[in-house]
């Protein structure tokens, strides 16, 4: 059973929540604008507020939606196993099959897995995320800090070898996947936090 979650976790993952929610709000494809990623910092700066936190919690559903499943519908409680079906869904989101294998950045899903797998590690994370944020206004910069420390949330938290390693792989690949805003961060260039309708209203007090 554990094996069939781990293909099921997959196929979730790799459901677009930001190419969809899109398409249904008659917004641009977040792989067509901006960073063209589809997740919901893009989806934020060019769809809206709206757009982007349907994003962000359908993103983030994929990723605790089986872990929980694992947990309380099949009993499956080894932190071992449950990390891998979490790492199923994570890699669904960066690697999906429905859409050419070009996905995301995986932060949100991975939020997700971490939540369901140990509530406190994915709350240690939301918090360092949030506490990020609100001092750098730079939602890549807050992620990766984030990333970086999860790993380390969940030795303490838990003391696991096998979660702490899938934790740490899934902090690789998120930094992977940041490899532009990573090079953005180092020049300077990185876009601040900012929805559409603060990006045209900053356009509009410009102009005046």
């Amino acid at each position: 059973m554990a094996y069939l979650l781990i293909v099921l976790a997959y196929l979730l993952g790799s459901i677009s929540t930001a190419i969809i929610t899109c398409r249904l709000m008659r917004l641009p494809d977040p792989r067509t604008v901006g960073s063209n990623n589809p997740g919901a910092t893009n989806v934020l700066r060019h769809g809206g507020k709206k757009a982007a936190a349907i994003t962000l919690l359908g993103d983030l559903l994929k990723g605790l939606v089986p872990v929980l499943v694992a947990r309380f519908a099949f009993g499956i409680t080894d932190y071992g196993w449950l990390i891998l079906i979490g790492i199923a869904a994570f890699l669904g989101h960066l690697y999906p099959a429905y859409y050419g294998f070009k996905g995301g950045k995986g932060v949100a899903t991975a939020i997700g897995v971490f939540l369901g797998v140990n509530v406190w590690g994915g709350l240690a994370f939301v918090a360092t995320w949030l506490l990020m944020a609100k001092g750098f206004k730079i939602s890549s910069l807050a992620a990766l800090i984030a990333t970086a420390l999860s790993p380390l949330y969940f030795w303490l938290l838990t003391g696991h070898g096998w979660l702490t390693a899938g934790v740490a792989f899934m902090a690789v690949l998120i930094f992977w996947r940041h490899q532009s805003n990573i090079r953005n961060l180092l020049t300077g260039k990185e876009d601040k936090i900012q929805s559409r309708e603060g990006a045209e209203a900053d356009s509009a007090a410009g102009e005046e």
